[in-house]
């Protein structure tokens, strides 16, 4: 008898991984990707070290998924960080904690882990199918593909789709499958920017000087319906506005601030090492002839990008009171007009709601098809919770499209 058969379409870390569940089910598997490549957003995101996943204790790392925690509890809990060192420890890749807690592998470069993966998913006959763009189903239900040998159709016992949602287009994630699924009757949340920049009308003056450069050890703080986000680390001004991850780790409240009120104020803390009295005494010490420049450089530290950010955002009168430039200091004001385009995120929010699954992922509406990764309703920040959810909803779909299949 032969083997039962699955196609995954998506070849990125959760398609990959469903594949190898699926495989290792003793499961025939194809995979099809519009890419030349596997892996493409993947090798990208791991050119400045790959960060795989985060040592937080369960809890904590939990609560970063928000909104949809309880959804990925399960998956989390059967594929979290320590079974994802422990995968790529069987890939011959070593993996080390950083002083973030963050976890990267030894060699802090994405390429050798996933030359590794793709190895061993050969060696248990996973067949690879690159530049098929999936176009969807034809009137037979057979799966239709773009390729440079033109249009082909192919059938499977059971499909994982794993396609990503709408941020890097020109690496695939260019959403092209909303349609298709709420056509079937698939319920799809509004797709949306995550871990994405937010835009701010610098001055020419700021942009012109500033553009660019990192503005390290602040805290921001935010206050919305939820109650006061605050957290110390650092970002990074850019011509549009902020960008970086002290920002991302706030993103998708301020975006969905900016879509209820139409902008977002959050607060920096440019000396979070000192208390407001401390600075006010500080800057309340004569200066005598010293510029004012000098005057905040000698006593709290603020230059550089910092001391631009208070002169950009704080009014020209604070600086002639040391109480009222001690509290903008402890608590400058950044209005954001908008998130960065979807198409400019790291991530998106939104996609194939979780109500729309089974407790396997197969679609109530579509019998046979699951869907994993970036596609589905659900969101986090970066650290490597993004990549840890998408391989173990990736092993939670194969998983569950292989018990499908013998069932």
């Amino acid at each position: 008898m032969n083997a039962p058969h699955a196609a995954v379409v998506g070849a990125g870390p959760a398609g990959l991984m469903a594949a190898e569940a699926l495989a290792a089910r003793g499961v025939r598997v194809d995979v099809y990707d519009a890419m030349p490549s596997a892996g493409r957003k993947f090798l990208l995101a791991g050119i400045g070290g790959l960060n795989i996943t985060h040592s937080e204790p369960p809890g904590p790392f939990l609560a970063r998924y928000g909104g949809r925690a309880a959804e990925l509890a399960p998956l989390l809990q059967a594929f979290g960080a320590s079974q994802v060192r422990e995968w790529a420890a069987g890939l011959g890749v070593e993996t080390f904690v950083g002083t973030s807690g963050r976890v990267f592998p030894r060699e802090m470069k994405a390429a050798p882990l996933l030359r590794a993966w793709l190895h061993r998913l050969r060696a248990q006959g996973v067949r690879l199918h690159m530049r098929h763009r999936w176009l969807g189903w034809d009137g037979d239900g057979a799966l239709r593909f773009d390729t440079p040998a033109g249009p082909v159709s192919r059938r499977c016992g059971a499909l994982v789709l794993a396609l990503g949602g709408a941020s890097w287009p020109r690496l695939g994630s260019d959403a092209a499958w909303v349609p298709w699924l709420a056509e079937r009757g698939v319920a799809i949340a509004p797709l949306a920017p995550a871990n994405c920049g937010f835009e701010i009308p610098w001055s020419e003056h700021f942009r012109s000087r500033y553009a660019g450069q990192p503005v390290r050890a602040v805290a921001l703080r935010m206050a919305d319906a939820l109650g006061t986000w605050q957290r110390t680390g650092e970002f990074v001004v850019s011509g549009y506005g902020i960008e970086g991850s002290l920002v991302y780790a706030a993103s998708a409240r301020l975006r969905d601030a900016i879509a209820r009120d139409g902008r977002a104020t959050v607060y920096l803390d440019l000396a979070p090492g000192l208390d407001l009295e401390r600075v006010e005494r500080e800057l309340a010490w004569p200066r005598g002839s010293k510029s004012m420049a000098n005057h905040l450089r000698a006593r709290v530290r603020i230059d550089g990008v910092k001391a631009g950010l208070l002169r950009e955002a704080a009014p020209a009168g604070d600086f002639h009171d040391p109480a009222r430039l001690a509290r903008r200091i402890k608590a400058l004001p950044l209005v954001l007009r908008a998130a960065r385009p979807i198409e400019q995120a790291i991530s998106s929010a939104g996609g194939v709601r979780f109500e729309a699954l089974d407790e396997a992922g197969m679609l109530r509406a579509v019998p046979g098809v699951f869907c994993a990764g970036e596609m589905l309703d659900w969101e986090a920040p970066t650290g490597g919770y993004l990549l840890t959810a998408c391989l173990a909803s990736g092993r939670w779909t194969g998983t569950g499209a292989a018990r499908w299949l013998r069932a």
